[in-house]
């Protein structure tokens, strides 16, 4: 099997769905020798955040010396972005032979007459057995969708949990209310381990306390008042956390600095279950973290942002953002949106700060057909235009910028990642 064969048979698995369950995972993972068990994790789940907070624990654990594999979704631009180690993805070649022998415990399980995986425990599946070939020190596993039934949580008890925000997203499976959502994501907490849990309203918080207890588990709220913004521009942020002084983060956005401060109190329960990890390999860590289509400039001359903001509290992020950086600017919006997203919400936030709105279609069959996108959003401006293609509303959105203009793209990451391409 090569790359592409490898490639083909994971998405043609699409058509056995998104389930969740841990049934599959688990008989393929035993069929695999239960790779899972021979490795350590830090497990991340959270609705907005968990990405770049994985990306700020990986780099303060690379940079102590540990190999740290890292799996993450979706990708932006390569698929092999999914799964690293060291920040290095998976090489195409290694990725089939993975694949191939998935491929080979699935053919044992249909002749059990057992249920077919899905697209997504195979990928968890592959990136688990690569990481204990590869003899990972510690990976840092960022859920796929909720946490309790993902596949993800076939793990046995991480050395730390880390639960970022919650808000409402893929209500069709997590439920529709916060606390449904939140008894969700709280499934990744095991027996006898440690949370890490960003600040939530009360009743949240109480589920994550309710199921620490529940599992023997130590519960680490973090402090955000300690957190301290010193100097903020296009290029970063400087702050203090705690004892941390002058702290550097590339990323923009007050809400990357409270992810931040997530990732250094998990990185503090490492400390204290014995890990090498310095002050100095804090701050380098924060410091080289960079998050593709998170609030990221991809050309100056014109100024081009874009960022994956597909529900609401992800449109807030955003709006901060361009109250803060980009207020003198004047903004042409390039938008696309899968169907399942709070886009309406979103708009009705955003829509006011842009002089044009272009609508696109994300290369994705989800995806809101740009013309019923743009009859939609009329109601929240008066300027909105059928871009199309996306390579068309660029074009568009070129043709209606002067000196003081800005190009924000936002909304789906199928959409953001093309954009990423073709500037890069």
């Amino acid at each position: 099997m090569n790359y592409e064969e490898a490639m083909q048979y994971i998405h043609g698995t699409l058509k056995f769905g998104s389930k969740l369950g841990l049934e599959r995972i688990t008989e393929l993972m035993e069929l695999l020798g239960n790779p899972q068990k021979k490795l350590k994790f830090v497990h991340v789940t959270g609705t907005n955040g968990k990405g770049s907070t994985t990306a700020f624990i990986s780099n303060i654990l690379i940079d102590s010396g540990y190999k740290t594999g890292i799996f993450t979704s979706p990708y932006i631009q390569r698929f092999t972005e999914r799964i690293k180690i060291d920040n290095i993805e998976i090489e195409p070649d290694e990725l089939a032979d993975i694949i191939e022998l998935v491929k080979s415990k699935i053919e044992i399980m249909l002749k059990m007459g057992l249920e077919h995986p899905t697209e997504f425990e195979i990928i968890t599946a592959a990136a688990l057995e690569y990481f204990y070939q590869k003899n990972c020190d510690i990976v840092v596993l960022e859920v796929g969708l909720g946490g309790r039934y993902d596949s993800t949580n076939i793990i046995d008890s991480p050395e730390v949990s880390v639960i970022t925000t919650i808000s409402l997203d893929h209500t069709d499976k997590l439920g529709d209310t916060l606390e449904e959502i939140a008894y969700i994501k709280a499934g990744i907490i095991k027996q006898d381990s440690d949370a890490v849990v960003y600040p939530q309203p009360d009743k949240i918080m109480k589920i994550f306390r309710d199921e620490c207890n529940k599992q023997n588990s130590f519960f680490h709220d973090v402090c955000f008042e300690s957190l301290k913004l010193k100097e903020f521009g296009l290029e970063g942020q400087l702050f203090d956390y705690k004892d941390y002084k002058n702290l550097h983060i590339r990323l923009l956005g007050d809400h990357q600095l409270c992810n931040a401060a997530v990732a250094i109190d998990a990185c503090e329960v490492l400390i204290n279950k014995g890990y090498k990890i310095a002050n100095t390999n804090i701050g380098n860590g924060i410091a080289k973290t960079a998050w593709p289509g998170r609030l990221e400039i991809i050309n100056t001359q014109p100024l081009v942002l874009i960022d994956g903001a597909h529900n609401l509290e992800g449109g807030q992020a955003l709006n901060a953002a361009l109250e803060r950086y980009f207020s003198d600017r004047e903004k042409v919006f390039i938008v696309g949106f899968l169907r399942d997203k709070d886009y309406q919400h979103i708009m009705e936030l955003l829509a006011g700060k842009a002089r044009l709105i272009i609508t696109v279609t994300p290369d994705n069959p989800r995806a809101v057909p740009s013309g019923e996108l743009a009859e939609k959003l009329d109601r929240y401006s008066r300027n909105v235009k059928d871009g199309i293609t996306l390579e068309n509303g660029l074009k568009l959105a070129l043709e209606n910028m002067d000196s003081n203009s800005m190009i924000c793209a936002f909304g789906s990451l199928y959409m953001i990642g093309r954009i990423r391409e073709i500037f890069k």
